[in-house]
């Protein structure tokens, strides 16, 4: 449901204010983040991002509550990952040919 792809396009649409230059940003077409986008807002209870049309004053994107949350929650995961995973990271690299 979320992987660190689509939490870096979190990240990149809530810096930029645009899921356009956020998918530029990580050199991905405004189609596939925009499909991102939409396969999370659909995977979760409410919204992660909500888009407002363009006009006269322009478009843009930005990361809900809900999305802060989720982002927030899954950078929390990704630490707690790499902490439990140290220790065993460190016996396989000893493991390591040195060629």
């Amino acid at each position: 449901m979320m992987g660190p792809g689509k939490a870096d396009l979190l990240d990149a649409i809530a810096r930029t204010g645009s899921i356009a230059a956020a998918g530029r940003e990580m050199g991905m077409s405004y189609r596939r983040a925009w499909a991102l986008v939409e396969t999370m807002n659909g995977m979760f209870n409410a919204p992660l991002v909500e888009r407002s049309r363009g006009g006269a004053s322009g478009g843009g994107a930005r990361i809900t509550p809900t999305g802060q949350s989720v982002l927030d929650a899954y950078r929390e995961l990704e630490h707690a990952a790499r902490a439990a995973g140290a220790a065993p990271l460190k016996r396989l690299q000893t493991l390591v040919r040195d060629d």
